[in-house]
């Protein structure tokens, strides 16, 4: 899951690569929120930069950051994944939002 804006020109340059990379990873679940399309995300969870990546699942989180905006950063990222944290509350609550609602991207 990407979290970024639609005013951060940095978010919208990545957007594309960020497809490109789900693309090629078809057994993950990729999604796109903008945070002031979705503002009750914002609220219960806080984005101090743009791009910020969370990646987890029922079994925990993998990653929560900020990540440099490269398609291959991203890909070497999710090569080395490493075994799942258990996810905050945060994490969960957010978890929770986007499941309620359809992220502005998804493949």
């Amino acid at each position: 899951m990407c979290l970024c804006a639609e005013w951060c020109g940095t978010c919208r340059d990545y957007r594309p690569l960020f497809e490109q990379v789900a693309r090629a990873h078809p057994q993950l679940r990729f999604g796109w929120v903008d945070i002031e399309d979705h503002a009750d995300i914002a609220d219960e969870f806080d984005v101090e930069t743009f791009p910020t990546l969370l990646v987890a699942g029922a079994d925990g989180t993998r990653f929560l950051g900020p990540l440099l905006p490269h398609a291959e950063t991203l890909s070497r990222m999710l090569g080395a994944l490493q075994p799942p944290q258990p996810s905050s509350l945060d994490v969960d609550l957010l978890l929770a939002v986007l499941n309620k609602k359809p992220a502005t991207f998804s493949v």
